[in-house]
């Protein structure tokens, strides 16, 4: 059999032709899946105002001063009421620590003079609009409790770093408290590489999503 060598050469420089543009077409999707359409994070958001609000779960100590058998430590029930010694159905869902003290002040006046008292949260839960959640690719997605100066650093050492399939560079923040908007954050630069100015400060109710990598 005679091979006709100008066939071949075509043949070869049309299967190298092939090749590369797969080739090409491959990196502009990495490329395209690793860009973010939202703009970066704010790195620093200032002095944040915060002050904790008691949310379902929450275990709350409440102590009154001089009246050991009112003192008790009680959860507070999904419906964000607590029930005490002679004081039933307390609102507390909303309210300040120091805010709950004074309704139950004014409760527990009915039955003895002058109550002081104290309300010490124990269990950190908080309510579902200021928790902090992070969904995708992280090793142990889950709802954060948030407290003040909180960063992304500290949220992805709580969920145990990113996963093998994690495309960290393209996370973003959806953050409810400035009417939904969406930032990029740079994890796999953060956590995988140590790169320190990669980290942001969080706010209370934000989202992290982490997507998957494509490749």
């Amino acid at each position: 059999m005679i091979f006709d060598r100008t066939d071949l050469r075509e043949k070869n420089m049309h299967q190298y032709q092939r090749i590369t543009a797969a080739a090409l077409a491959a990196t502009v999707i990495a490329m395209l899946g690793c860009a973010s359409p939202y703009p970066p994070a704010p790195r620093d958001l200032g002095n944040v105002e915060y002050e904790y609000i008691i949310g379902p779960l929450d275990s709350l100590n409440i102590i009154v001063w001089r009246n050991p058998e009112l003192s008790l430590t009680v959860p507070v029930r999904p419906d964000g009421k607590v029930t005490t010694p002679l004081v039933d159905d307390v609102p507390a869902l909303g309210r300040t620590p120091t805010q709950l003290a004074r309704e139950l002040e004014k409760a527990l006046g009915k039955y003895i003079r002058d109550p002081v008292v104290t309300v010490v949260v124990t269990n950190f839960v908080g309510p579902a609009s200021e928790q902090v959640r992070v969904v995708g690719e992280a090793a142990k997605p889950q709802v954060i409790a948030y407290r003040k100066n909180m960063s992304v650093l500290d949220v992805m050492i709580q969920v145990g770093g990113l996963t093998d399939f994690a495309d960290g560079n393209a996370a973003s923040i959806y953050r409810p408290s400035e009417g939904g908007k969406s930032y990029s954050v740079r994890l796999r630069d953060l956590v995988k590489r140590g790169d320190i100015t990669a980290n942001v400060d969080m706010r209370p109710g934000d989202i992290l999503i982490i997507p998957q990598s494509w490749f």
